[in-house]
């Protein structure tokens, strides 16, 4: 059992009319014993030992206009208040109308809350932990605006979640490689090819020597290309290749489906020789994927597809920092972080933060490998280490390998050249006068070489 001592702290950011203390109060007592009336059975002794505690209230600014909808000064439905170190208690004031509709002025106070709650109110449950750390918060007619930063897992938790089982050393492992990123592709046409045409193409890219391939997030277990042509196409031109030079390329087929359909495709994989599966997290769920995982054959790649409706806006979801710590615990090995300079709308700084939290230590380990993706050509790859001063990365590339005017071979090449590069300090224009290849993906995607 873990100690009663044992607390799990989240931080967020939030924008509220009423003042930050008093919201913070709402927030504690919503997600644990509170509710907006008292109740019978809910006893100071209770509230003391299983009630949310406020740790810490930071202002930021006030603002004159909401960031959402449905906010109300006055905090109808609300939950009653949690002290600086006693618990979740009474209700919440009634009355108060709605003042949350964009145009609406008034005074909005943001702020970061730090609130706490003991283990005893969750136990060794990923689920549990995310309805305590998220629940309900985003529906309070308090808050205009509600954001999950960041969370501090228990002690404990390191017996409870065994956590990746391959991340970033099993991955080099299995793929070969070392001293440098791995670089990989996604099969394209998302989708439309069937199991023969997709073997084809894999064999074009192994001998290219990639080091990863993965399907698309859209390609599962289609009538096309059912998952298990597929695979036994894909793995045994993969195992011939590894026959002949040594070097087996890691494909991630994705998986994503039923518990009982994931489990026996991770058979077929297995059967067939493969060293990796893929599941878009966001549609199959922390249960189903650290099912996945815990059975530890296959290395995890995740996908985070769905990520933007999550985070895009500044007052609103869950922060990456926290988002790849639950996925950290469920088990997954790899999981994608967008690419500097993407073709998406997240800013390059929110990336850096992303591989950066990827990199750091939880619970003394737990290494997850960043998968950096999303219109990369190797032209990012100096701004990319700079940036991080890291080659712990999956680099993957699209269009960066496959429209390379060399073939995929040459956009392979280049790719390593622009890592090259990038580590060693030289420029890529610099670089790319004794290297072919990357000079003709410079000139293909955009910058001329001197």
């Amino acid at each position: 059992m873990p100690s009663e001592a044992e607390r799990i702290t989240a931080t967020y950011r939030v924008e509220t009319p009423l003042p930050l203390e008093r919201a913070a109060e709402v927030l504690a007592g919503e997600q644990s014993s509170g509710t907006f009336v008292a109740v019978p059975g809910e006893t100071d002794e209770l509230r003391q030992r299983f009630g949310a505690r406020i740790e810490k209230v930071t202002p930021i600014e006030t603002v004159s206009e909401p960031s959402l909808p449905g906010s109300r000064a006055g905090g109808a439905g609300g939950a009653g208040g949690a002290g600086g170190t006693g618990g979740a208690g009474g209700a919440g004031g009634a009355g108060g109308g709605t003042l949350g509709m964009r145009g609406m002025r008034g005074t909005f106070h943001r702020g970061e809350i730090v609130v706490s709650w003991s283990i005893e109110n969750i136990g060794a449950n990923l689920p549990t932990l995310v309805s305590t750390l998220q629940g309900n918060l985003y529906e309070l007619s308090q808050f205009s605006g509600l954001k999950l930063l960041d969370f501090d897992p228990p002690p404990s938790f390191a017996k409870a979640f065994a956590g990746p089982k391959f991340g970033i050393a099993g991955t080099r492992k299995l793929a070969g490689v070392t001293g440098r990123p791995l670089i990989g592709t996604i099969i394209k046409p998302s989708v439309g090819l069937s199991p023969e045409q997709t073997a084809e193409i894999v064999a074009q890219l192994a001998a290219a020597d990639i080091d990863f391939i993965k399907d698309d997030e859209l390609m599962a277990d289609p009538p096309h290309s059912p998952f298990d042509q597929r695979a036994s196409a894909v793995m045994r031109v993969i195992n011939d290749h590894a026959d002949r030079t040594g070097k087996k390329v890691m494909y991630a087929f994705n998986i994503s489906g039923e518990l009982d359909a994931m489990h026996r495709h991770c058979e077929t994989v297995q059967r067939a020789g493969g060293t990796a599966v893929m599941m878009s997290l966001n549609s199959v769920g922390l249960a189903g994927v650290k099912k996945i995982c815990d059975a530890g054959a296959l290395a995890v790649h995740g996908h985070r597809n769905g990520w933007g409706m999550l985070n895009r806006h500044p007052y609103l979801g869950v922060e990456f920092t926290a988002y790849q710590k639950l996925w950290r615990l469920a088990g997954v090995d790899q999981i994608h972080v967008n690419g500097i300079a993407n073709k998406f709308w997240e800013d390059d700084d929110s990336v850096v933060r992303s591989i950066e939290a990827c990199l750091r230590p939880m619970l003394g380990g737990y290494p997850i490998l960043p998968v950096v993706s999303s219109g990369q050509t190797g032209l990012q790859a100096p701004e990319t280490y700079r940036r991080t001063k890291t080659i712990d990365l999956l680099y993957l590339a699209g269009g960066g390998i496959m429209a390379h005017p060399g073939g995929a071979a040459a956009g392979v090449r280049a790719l390593r050249q622009a890592w090259d590069a990038a580590v060693s300090g030289r420029s890529i224009e610099e670089y790319a006068r004794d290297h072919v290849e990357l000079r003709q993906s410079m000139e293909k995607f955009g910058r001329k070489s001197k």
